[in-house]
């Protein structure tokens, strides 16, 4: 059974910093591009980073770039995201996602239930 378990959610100061793990279990983790996902609110699911399955490419919202990195350890299966300079728009609930393909963030194939971050300003 593929589970995809997030942590390190949690309230922090604007401007302060953050760090998500995602862990892994029941899948070749090596073999998925890795994505973190975010949802405020009243809003709809907003894509984040991603990071491919050895680490060699990255890519980030605009609205997270600069500020955020996305990293992972295969040997531990895990993922992280690294929130620096964090704003009252980061708030939302975090979750990571695993892809079988780099670029089409629709659907992932699995997917956790989320960590929560609360900025307060």
């Amino acid at each position: 059974q593929v589970q995809l378990e997030e942590s390190g959610g949690g309230l922090v100061q604007a401007g302060g910093s953050l760090r998500l793990s995602c862990a892994a279990s029941g899948l070749t983790f090596s073999r998925f591009v890795m994505v973190w996902f975010r949802r405020a609110p009243g809003k709809e699911r907003e894509f984040a980073a991603a990071i491919s399955r050895f680490g060699r490419n990255t890519e980030y919202s605009d609205s997270v770039k600069g500020r955020f990195t996305i990293s992972r350890d295969n040997a531990k299966n895990t993922v992280s995201l690294q929130m620096n300079s964090l704003k009252a728009e980061d708030a939302a609930v975090y979750f990571c996602g695993a892809f079988e393909r780099w670029g089409d963030w629709s659907n992932p194939s699995y997917s956790g239930q989320g960590t929560q971050v609360i900025v307060s300003s």
